[in-house]
């Protein structure tokens, strides 16, 4: 082989080195990016249910729940997740998501009398008690079927990224040593 044709050899192994090298960082980057949100997320929602005594957790004006009863069956199963933005400004008709006796109750507003809001669960017989403006958390702007089997999902997204990670850098790393012996062998 001619001079040029190993330099070129040469040029083309060190480009691939780099673009290995660049890849691996970036792949790095995602994962801890993705690992360190979360951590984030979840130490905020521990603070603010653990130690500041909250029922629920307030990311940039939104909350998300799970739906612990029947009472809006039909339009909202046990066990479904919502996305509630927090909010007092609601209309008739919104599903809403209230707070009384220290729990969170998730009805349907459907009139309103005088300073009181009616509201009532899609699958009950009867209106709830009147309610005030002031005991609104938010409107449901969104409803997440299952949400147990979504929490399965992501636990298991989470699995998988952390054995990629692993298995990735168990490649690099012994690609990099098989590389610092060829080297070693060839001086």
């Amino acid at each position: 082989m001619s001079i040029w044709g190993r330099f070129r050899l040469g040029h083309f192994l060190e480009k691939r080195k780099i673009g290995e090298y660049m890849t691996k960082k970036v792949i790095s980057f995602i994962i801890y990016g993705l690992l360190l949100i979360m951590v984030i997320l979840f130490m905020y929602a521990t603070i603010q249910r653990k130690i500041e005594k909250e029922i629920y957790t307030n990311i940039c004006g939104y909350t998300f729940l799970e739906v612990l009863t029947g009472s809006m069956s039909g339009t909202i199963e046990i066990g479904d997740g919502v996305l509630v933005k927090l909010t007092t400004d609601v209309e008739k008709e919104d599903i809403i998501v209230y707070k009384k006796n220290n729990q969170l109750i998730t009805h349907r507003f459907i009139q309103k009398e005088g300073e009181y809001l009616i509201t009532k669960g899609d699958a009950n017989n009867v209106q709830d008690e009147p309610i005030t403006q002031y005991m609104v958390i938010g409107k449901v702007i969104g409803i997440i079927p299952n949400i147990n089997m979504w929490k399965k999902i992501l636990l298991g997204m989470v699995f998988i990224l952390v054995i990629l990670y692993c298995i990735v850098k168990q490649i690099f790393n012994k690609k990099n040593k098989d590389d610092k012996l060829l080297k070693e062998r060839k001086k």
